[in-house]
């Protein structure tokens, strides 16, 4: 393996420590990982969710909410309909919790046993003869086009959440709400379809509580600049900005009646930072003329003060010096920027949007971001931290019993405990094809139902790995037999043999084994279902795009993606496929073998406390791995040997002075002595991680590389 530590210059470090506040080695990890823009460091360096995107930013969010509340008004039958894995189960628990606390009238529906994916015109058919008059899809919908015209055929309305890449065709729904839209201007596009739903469900809850839901206000601002005054104006509405005036005034030139001030403002909510400044200024700009136009105006200022001491009795300008957001802001943050901030931070607290009910929903929305892979950077760094934060202190009914069946009950939980126990689980009863048993285990009330629903959970999840050793003897003969056929750019396995609820896990299994795309197929009947896994910088939809008209359905990310088409099609779309296979393009291997240094550490800097910058950098996966660390000339001071059937692991302690370090080896057994050996110094490339054993926490070291010391 060849270890690379990139050089970043010390001046680039020191500013960015002075700058965000943070020591010289988080801030040289920052640099290393090209982390250098406040936007980004933002979520490394702030946990709370007010630094959450404002939901109503989302396309359709406003539609949606209000066509929800009219159904809960007039008492009408809502269904939620969501997709079978771990993203779309959480998502229907999540909405369905959030509708039903509202009072409404809601039941929920998930495919089962061989049903495609997303809406069926069955359900839609089911429902709407049932009385139903909305449906809501979460994770799902966003290529359910004759869905959605015959929901609207049958008088059903259609909102659609979800977060898969949507075609150039769009359902016809009442509300679509995605952050990837064309017209979009969500600042962040790779939410978990759980993370769109916790959206509507924090939308939701705010038209619940804040008299400002669907109203128009006016945050109003006037600061000289050299012989003028810039006169700003923000229109928000739920507390997102829709609109902005900027005026540049030289007093006694103009009459306010003559600028665009009025039309802008007429029928608004005016509210102003020091209404007696404001007013003064006003009439030192336009005279007595300018009191007509402004009649009402209410200084926010005192309001603000009683929710944020720290504010009380300074102006913008000094209020800006001592803001925390101010200094993530590339821009030139400008006092009426800083208002808008304040106001938000204000109406939150007032209003106290985020509550016990928000924190249960974030524990769902973290599970389906880790399960669906999504990158750890941005708004998602939060979610996550926070849902997990939040699961630790309280499980919400369900996952509670699940966590104690898997053994994780009082430790602490990291992302990679849910990506390799918690989500697991929760999938294979989608891949059973039985996922309603994982959304019934999160949406029960009785705790005796819910113990035995998360038993049958556990169990399905047993049967699941033993289905999947079972076609992985299937699957990789027939994946490597075809490498060669598709000019090693890509690998094929279908069959009937092969079980379609781990299609995904084979694909993801071949990509790992063979380094290249990998698509795997189950026959049922007349239905080929696919599930396409990328890497090494190929985009799978781009090939699918190409085969569109054969399928039934498909969808899904760049790096995995799915389908399902009439077997009919499947010559066709082989043939298809050989073409498309010679033009694949794929990175090279050798980035895959090139280990990436964070940073290297020196002997007295190898303690505990170091887990205060592996912390900061947790949730730790997609886009944002576990830190990696280096340290030159560490003693081996012991030796074990651990593993099942046969000692393959080597367990080493490591002495670096202050501290003596467990430090495992995986499948480093026949190492030693070869390539170290005991009372060797060594070099070494490794993770920090934390060890449980009978309810003790152990820090400890996870070797990557290691050699011997030059000169040692």
């Amino acid at each position: 393996m060849n270890w690379e530590k990139k050089d970043v210059p010390a001046e680039l470090v020191r500013e960015l420590a002075s700058k965000y506040g943070c020591d010289l080695l988080a801030a040289s990890v920052f640099a290393r990982r090209g982390l250098l823009e406040g936007g980004e460091l933002r979520y490394f360096l702030e946990d709370d969710p007010r630094h959450l995107h404002n939901p109503f930013e989302l396309p359709g969010m406003e539609d949606a909410v209000d066509r929800i509340l009219v159904a809960k008004d007039g008492g009408e039958k809502v269904l939620v309909f969501g997709d079978r894995d771990v993203d779309g189960i959480t998502s229907t628990a999540l909405i369905c919790s959030a509708l039903a606390k509202q009072g409404m009238k809601v039941s929920w529906r998930l495919p089962t046993g061989n049903d495609t994916y997303g809406l069926s015109v069955k359900a839609v058919e089911e429902f709407a003869a049932a009385g139903g008059t909305l449906i809501i899809t979460v994770d799902c919908g966003i290529s359910n086009l004759t869905e959605a015209r015959r929901a609207a055929e049958l008088g059903v309305d259609m909102i659609i959440t979800d977060h898969h890449n949507p075609q150039d065709e769009l359902p016809e729904a009442l509300a679509i709400v995605n952050p990837k839209l064309k017209d979009s201007r969500y600042p962040f596009r790779d939410l978990a379809g759980c993370g769109v739903a916790y959206k509507l469900a924090s939308a939701l809850r705010f038209a619940q509580k804040s008299r400002l839901y669907g109203h128009d206000i006016c945050l109003f601002n006037q600061r000289p600049v050299n012989n003028a005054y810039v006169v700003e104006i923000a229109k928000l509405r739920n507390l997102s900005l829709i609109d902005r005036l900027v005026e540049t005034i030289v007093p006694g030139m103009v009459d306010i009646g003559n600028t665009r001030i009025p039309a802008f403002l007429e029928g608004q909510s005016i509210f102003v930072w020091d209404a007696p400044l404001q007013k003064k200024t006003l009439e030192k700009i336009f005279g007595s003329g300018a009191e007509p136009y402004m009649p009402d105006i209410l200084d926010l200022a005192p309001q603000i003060a009683e929710e944020i001491p720290p504010t009380a009795g300074k102006s913008l300008l000094r209020i800006k010096e001592l803001s925390r957001i101010a200094r993530y802001t590339e821009k030139n943050l400008t006092e009426l920027d800083l208002f808008i901030n304040l106001f938000t931070s204000f109406v939150h607290k007032k209003e106290k949007t985020f509550d016990a009910d928000d924190y249960g929903e974030l524990q769902l929305a973290a599970l389906g971001t880790i399960a669906d892979i999504m990158p750890l950077r941005n708004e998602n760094r939060i979610i996550v931290k926070t849902g997990l934060d939040s699961l630790m202190k309280k499980p919400r009914p369900g996952l509670s019993e699940l966590l104690y069946k898997l053994e994780f009950s009082g430790k602490r939980i990291g992302a990679s405990d849910i990506s390799w126990n918690l989500c697991p689980a929760i999938n294979a009863s989608g891949r059973m094809g039985n996922a309603a048993k994982a959304a019934a285990l999160l949406l029960e009330e009785n705790p005796r139902e819910r113990d035995k629903l998360a038993d049958e959970v556990i169990s399905m999840n047993e049967e699941r790995k033993k289905v999947g050793q079972t076609t992985w003897a299937a699957v990789e003969p027939l994946a490597e037999k075809s490498l060669e056929h598709y000019g090693g750019n890509m690998v094929l396995a279908a069959g009937e043999t092969i079980f379609r609820g781990v299609t995904g896990i084979m694909a993801n299994s071949l990509i790992s084994r063979f380094k290249v795309p990998a698509l795997v197929v189950s026959f049922n009947e007349e239905i080929a279902t696919g599930s396409f896994r990328s890497l090494r910088g190929y985009n799978v939809r781009g090939l699918l795009e190409q085969c569109a008209d054969l399928f039934i359905d498909w969808g899904g990310h760049d790096f995995a993606a799915g389908f399902s088409m009439p077997v009919k099609n499947w010559d066709t779309f082989l043939e298809r496929l050989e073409n498309a296979a010679q033009t694949i393009e794929l990175g090279s291997l050798e980035d895959e073998e090139t280990i990436n240094i964070d940073a290297e550490l020196p002997h007295g800097y190898i303690t505990p406390d170091i887990f205060t910058l592996v912390d900061r950098f947790e949730p730790c996966g997609e886009a944002n791995p576990p830190l990696v660390f280096m340290a030159r000339g560490l003693k081996i001071v012991n030796i074990d040997f651990v593993g099942k059937n046969g000692a393959k692991h080597a367990k080493l302690t490591l002495d670096t002075g202050k501290h003596k370090w467990p430090a495992m080896y995986w499948q480093a057994a026949d190492k030693v002595r070869e390539e170290f050996d005991l009372n060797d110094k060594v070099d070494l490339v490794f993770k920090f991680s934390r060890n449980w054993f009978n309810g003790i926490e152990t820090p400890q070291i996870i070797i990557t590389d290691l050699r011997r010391a030059q000169g040692a």
